[in-house]
């Protein structure tokens, strides 16, 4: 039987202020394909060393879209400041040229509820939900949670994948091979903080884990559903 080839996601994050470029630099540092785009040349100058490619044009402009070859992209975040008509607009845009999958900021609550009426697939809001946090979600769906506790170190919920099905904790020595700390395992709404090593995980169980940023992500990747 033929191996499966895995395609990797491509993202193009509109919106270069804080918490669009915190975004671009994690995707690409994880060496996914990132197109960032704003109107300001010199946000765009700021990343461009960081991501694939980066340009400056007018999210509002239909045919600059097109030209960039938006609709071409797996995801999309709109992570447009303070502009909400323009980011209402770009939305729009984007919807009409059938982008597969469109994320968007909000300014506040309002803001949200137009956005969902429109046909935003997600909204996210910058005071809860983190640049990082939201780049960690799109290339790890199995992460249900992200904690930083420090610039190096976190804690993140993942999601019992299927590699992971019927394989006990000392199976999947994750230790040894990621150097992250298993705290506890949620099972049917309990959390058990001495998870017993040679117990099967089954397929709702979700593993408390602590470890390095870097070997999170090797662990969250070596893990993640094709």
């Amino acid at each position: 039987m033929a191996k499966k080839m895995q395609v990797r996601k491509q993202f193009a994050i509109i919106g270069l202020g804080r918490f669009g470029s915190s975004i671009a630099k994690y995707l690409a540092e994880m060496g996914y394909e990132v197109l960032a785009v704003d109107d300001d040349a010199s946000r765009v100058q700021e990343v461009a060393h960081a991501v694939t490619h980066a340009v400056s044009a007018d999210s509002t402009d239909e045919e600059a879209m097109k030209a960039l070859g938006i609709r071409n992209f797996d995801v999309v975040v709109i992570a447009i400041g303070q502009d909400i008509q323009s980011s209402i607009l770009t939305t729009l845009i984007l919807k009409d040229l059938g982008v597969p999958y469109i994320i968007v900021k909000a300014q506040n609550e309002l803001h949200g509820k137009v956005l969902n009426k429109i046909g935003a697939d997600k909204v996210v809001f910058p005071e809860r939900d983190m640049g990082l946090r939201v780049a960690h979600s799109l290339i790890s769906p199995n992460i249900l949670e992200h904690i930083e506790l420090s610039d190096d170190t976190s804690i993140v919920e993942l999601k019992v994948s299927s590699a992971m099905i019927g394989k006990s904790l000392r199976q999947l020595d994750i230790r040894q091979k990621f150097n992250c700390n298993v705290l506890a395992v949620k099972r049917n709404g309990d959390m058990d903080i001495t998870p017993l090593p040679n117990e099967s995980l089954a397929k709702d169980d979700v593993l408390v884990i602590v470890g390095k940023n870097d070997q999170l992500t090797k662990l969250e990747q070596a893990y993640a559903e094709v």
